[in-house]
This record gives structure tokens, C-alpha cells and sequence, in this order.
């Protein structure tokens, strides 16, 4: 395998090699490549479509943070990377970490690799790649727990995005292509992206309490031009945020958005509607909001929106009754098309109270975790009308196809996301298309391991020539 390891990663399907006589050749990788040009036909190359090996590693995140990356060889090799979240919440599948303060501050993942080399690899040799939910089946039974805290969901995780990247590869498809078939997906189409460009939350040391204003183009033609808008959006805001606050103000977090000192939620709108109508987008970019409500949830019940400052005076301690109302004022102030986490993820009622009260996107995040279980309790309680889809909350390609499925049967939303710790992998951006989930939320169009995403999302749209857009259908593709 040593031979193909610093060969270009993340192959979602092979580009055909140019003429050669060699095998190894035949086996470069392409940089981010998720669509095939014109493949030879199958009578002449036949491709293989059992592992032959996997090999893990640990390697950085975006955070600075060990991550789990993954290479699997059939008759080529197919690498992906583990994305890692900084508000993660409490259901979600179980993030194995190795917890020795004295080596990455507890962060390493030797023994979620370990897993994957020792245990897992050496089961799926000769697994056939293109049937993602049995090897995915073979991995759940081989950790046996309902949180995969045996092996790790990093460790299970990264094998499963490999073998959907081979799966690709063996039926000579584009990851996306590959994606729709296993999910039943009927027609591909290109979705909004989500911008978040101000940070507050966990993710600022502002006094934000809410953690993500976005901005969603459904107004623009195409994917090319939504991402257009938000560029020319993003830098606009950048010009009001550093002649208001200053030059400091104006440095990124962890997602590529800006992080000023803004002093409530409401200062943050503003700026955003400010940014949106001098770029010449009113109307035609909405706005979204990640509220991560969890974070400020406290132990009498209430949300205290001056969380970051302990101890505080109370004075902004809310009621979940007060709250849906700062709630119901936002949308009817701004163009706000969607709300994530508005609520604590044990907060049933008031999430029912909400979603009964607004005709927006609630979107689950804590709430749902990816997880077919919770998207079915809340289906059940009317709770929220769209699921946040994170694959690491969940750990495996074909459950979180199954929680897209889920989600849509019942009329919802689907918004396919990435983590605050993420890597140059862009699997997610072949899924959202393959699922047509029609919204992606991968952070502002700064940083790279966020445009190669955006990126990945321009390269299909142009191979696919006449797609939909999902445009203000962003919630019903």
C-alpha cells in the first residue's frame, strides 16, 4: 500500500487514466474528483469490487485536532476523512478518544485506528463495496452497542464513507450518482447552501448567545450563482463589521464566519440585513439561524442568553415561553426561513409549541442527532419540521441515508451538514446532491476545508449541465 499513500486524496470515482502501460498508472487518484468523464466500457476494464485492504491513520482536523482518515483498496484506492463537532449533543454516537491529557490534551485517536486496523479491517477483507448496508450491518453487529462506543463512531464512520467511495468506484459512477442509487433518490438536484457568517455560541468568545447567523440564496438560478451571492455578501459584511467594530472583529472562527463584538442577537440580524441589501440581494437571500439552544439551557429549566458570563445578573434568563415569543418576533422582523435548535434537545413541548406557532424550517440538530430513532419521536410529537444531517452524529453512510428517508416520508426538510472540525474531505457534497436533500450547511465561503465542499458542489453542477436548483423549494426537493 506504501506506494499509494501521498497520491491525492479523497477519490469519490476514478477519472479514466490517460493511455498507459502500467497498472499503477492506472491507479492515480484525482483531487476531490467526484465525477467521472466518459468511462471506457465495462468489456474492456472490469472493476473490482472487493476490499483487499483498509488502512487507518490519525490525522488534523481544522481545529488542530486528531481526526480519524481512512484508505481502502480494491483495484484502487479510496480515502476519506472524519469530521469532528465542538457543540455535539448528548445522543449522539459515541466519538472515541484516547483521553491522555499528555498527548493532544486527551484529543489523540490511536485507539479508534487501532480499531479499524486490528479489528474491523481484517473482517471486511473481500466484502463486496457495493453493498453499502451490509457492510455497514457487518460493522454494527461486530460493535454490538447502541452508541458504537466499542469501536468508536470515528473509527466506523471513516470505513463506511471509504467503502461508499468504492462502491462508487466498482459500478464506474460518481459518488453522488452512486449515493442516489443506494438511497432510492429519484432526481438530483443542486441544494441552497447555507452560509453562516456570524459566529456567536460555542463557537465565539462574542456575547452572542446563538451560535450561527446563515444566509441562504434561494433566490439565485443555479448553485454557481447562490455561491456567487454569498462571496459577494460575505465580503460586504466584512467592509460593515470592520468600519463598526473594528479590524479585530473582522478575524474568522472555526466555519469562516466573523466573530464581532455584537452585544445581542438582534445587532446580529441586523448586520446581515444591512450586508444582504448593499450587495443588491434583498428578497433574493433569506436568512437562517443555528440558535444551539443546549448551550444555554440551564438546570432550572430556563435559557440564559448571558451564558458566556458567569456570574451574571439574571437579566437575561428566559422562560422557553419568552423565548418562542423573541422567537416569533425574529420572524417577523427579518426574512428568517429557518431556525436550528431553538430549544434543548429534552425540550419536547416547547419545540411543539413552536413549530405550531411559525409556517418556518425548525430544523433538529441536538434533538435528532442523525438519528432514526429520535427523527421518529419527533415525528411523533410534531416537534420540528426538517432534520440537521450530520453522518458523524450517527456513524454510517447507510443510517444516515435511512434518517433522509425517514425525514422526507414524513413531508420534512433536509439539511445536509458539515462539523466545526472538518478536513479537505467533501464526501458531504456529493450526499446532499445524491440525496437531493436540497440545503447544505458547510460554513461561509472562507477557509478551505469548507470550499471544498462549495467547491466539490460547482464541479457536479457543471458535469450535470441541466440540474435543478432547489432554490425557495429548499424544503420540499
Amino acid at each position: 500500500m506504501s506506494k499509494f499513500l501521498l497520491q491525492q486524496p479523497f477519490l469519490s470515482s476514478p477519472l479514466p487514466a490517460a493511455a498507459s502501460s502500467t497498472r499503477h498508472t492506472r491507479r492515480s487518484l484525482s483531487i476531490n474528483a467526484s465525477v467521472a468523464a466518459a468511462a471506457p466500457t465495462p468489456n474492456k476494464i472490469s472493476k473490482d469490487h472487493t476490499v483487499k485492504s483498509i488502512k487507518a491513520r490519525q490525522i488534523i482536523d481544522s481545529r488542530g485536532n486528531p481526526t480519524v482518515e481512512v484508505d481502502l483498496i480494491t483495484d484502487d484506492l479510496y480515502r476519506s476523512a472524519v469530521p469532528s463537532g465542538a457543540s455535539t449533543g448528548i445522543y449522539e454516537a459515541l466519538e472515541l478518544r484516547d483521553g491522555d491529557k499528555s498527548v493532544y490534551g486527551g484529543k489523540s485517536v490511536v485507539k479508534a485506528v487501532k480499531n479499524i486496523n486490528e479489528v474491523l479491517a481484517p473482517k471486511l477483507i473481500g466484502v463486496d463495496v457495493r453493498d453499502q448496508a451490509e457492510v455497514d450491518a457487518i460493522m454494527l453487529e461486530l460493535d454490538g452497542t447502541l452508541n458504537k462506543s466499542k469501536f468508536g463512531a470515528n473509527a466506523i464512520l471513516g470505513v463506511s464513507l471509504s467503502v461508499c467511495r468504492a462502491g462508487a468506484g466498482a459500478k464506474r459512477l460518481p459518488l453522488y450518482k452512486h449515493i442516489q442509487e443506494i438511497s432510492g433518490t429519484k432526481e438530483l438536484v443542486m441544494p441552497v447552501p447555507a452560509f453562516n457568517v456570524i459566529n456567536g455560541g460555542s463557537h465565539a468568545g462574542n456575547n452572542l448567545a446563538m451560535q450561527e447567523f446563515m444566509i441562504l440564496p434561494v433566490g439565485a438560478s443555479s448553485f454557481t450563482e447562490a455561491l456567487r451571492m454569498g462571496c459577494e455578501v460575505y465580503h460586504i459584511l466584512k467592509g460593515i463589521i470592520k468600519a463598526k467594530y473594528g479590524q479585530d472583529a473582522c478575524n474568522v472562527g472555526d466555519e469562516g464566519g466573523f466573530a464581532p463584538n455584537v452585544q445581542d442577537n438582534r445587532e446580529g440580524l441586523l448586520l446581515l440585513m444591512d450586508a444582504i441589501e448593499k450587495a443588491g440581494y434583498t428578497g433574493k437571500i433569506k436568512i437562517g439561524m443555528d440558535v444551539a439552544a443546549s448551550e444555554f439551557y440551564t438546570k432550572d429549566g430556563k435559557y440564559d442568553l448571558n451564558f458566556k458570563k458567569q456570574p451574571n445578573d439574571g437579566s437575561h434568563v428566559h422562560t422557553a415561553q419568552n423565548l418562542c415569543e423573541l422567537y416569533k418576533e425574529f420572524v417577523r422582523d427579518f426574512p428568517i426561513v429557518s431556525i436550528e435548535d431553538p430549544f434543548d434537545q429534552d425540550d419536547w413541548s416547547s419545540w411543539a409549541a413552536l413549530r405550531s406557532s411559525v409556517d418556518i424550517q425548525l430544523v433538529g440538530d441536538d434533538l435528532l442527532v442523525t438519528n432514526p430513532k429520535r427523527i421518529s419521536e419527533a415525528i411523533h410529537k410534531k416537534a420540528c419540521n426538517a432534520l440537521l444531517l450530520k453522518v458523524n452524529q450517527i456513524g454510517t453512510v447507510t443510517e444516515s441515508i435511512r434518517a433522509a428517508l425517514d425525514s422526507k416520508a414524513a413531508g420534512w426538510g433536509v439539511m445536509v451538514s458539515h462539523r466545526s472540525g472538518e478536513t479537505e474531505d467533501n464526501f458531504i457534497a456529493d450526499l446532499s446532491v445524491g440525496l437531493a436533500s436540497g440545503q447544505i450547511k458547510t460554513g461561509a465561503p472562507c477557509r478551505s476545508e469548507r470550499l471544498a465542499k462549495y467547491n466539490q458542489l460547482l464541479r457536479i453542477e457543471e458535469e450535470l449541465g441541466n440540474v435543478r436548483y432547489a432554490g425557495e423549494a429548499f424544503r420540499s426537493t
